[in-house]
């Protein structure tokens, strides 16, 4: 089976970010990011590729942009100008990932199969939101609840979901 998983952090009111930033810093979840998409293609609008500094290592970055002019010169991005383009480059794939920002989490929650969310516990003030999904189409195959310490101002907790079949 292959996998096309929406990989999020969002806060219990949805928030996303602000003016192209994350709300948070949570140095285990951007481990575990980091471990989950490793070596796998990444799908994201273009303002999301942009606040990277650089494109992130050992993965495929697929970049949907609407501005048909826009390039990367970088050999690990792809520029499409649909998320069918964007899922043709992925049909393959064992496993890939689409990582934002909300208009493209939008865009790809029909097509995905799994969703690894890791819901932010707080309510944030922001311009970007992960969409609501009916989770009576999804099941809760994971949780993994992660309490405030010294390095996570807010506790979390990891959420995995997988598209019920009929649903597919």
């Amino acid at each position: 089976m292959n996998i096309l998983s929406i990989i999020a952090a969002a806060a219990e009111n949805n928030a996303l970010g602000k003016d192209n930033d994350l709300l948070w810093h949570l140095p285990d979840d951007f481990k575990r990011f980091k471990s989950l998409t490793s070596g796998h293609k990444i799908i994201m609008g273009r303002k999301t590729f942009e606040s990277f500094i650089k494109p992130l290592p050992n993965r495929t970055h697929i970049i949907i942009t609407r501005d048909k002019d826009y390039s990367v010169n970088h050999a690990d991005c792809i520029v499409v100008h649909s998320m069918e383009d964007a899922l043709h480059l992925v049909k393959g794939d064992s496993l890939s990932f689409i990582i934002g920002g909300g208009e493209i989490y939008n865009l790809g929650l029909e097509h995905a199969n799994q969703i690894e969310l890791t819901r932010v516990h707080g309510s944030f003030e922001a311009d970007t939101f992960f969409p609501d999904f009916d989770e009576t189409k999804w099941q809760l195959t994971n949780e993994e609840h992660h309490p405030k310490d010294e390095r996570h101002k807010y506790a979390f907790t990891y959420l995995t979901y997988m598209k019920k079949e009929k649903d597919q």
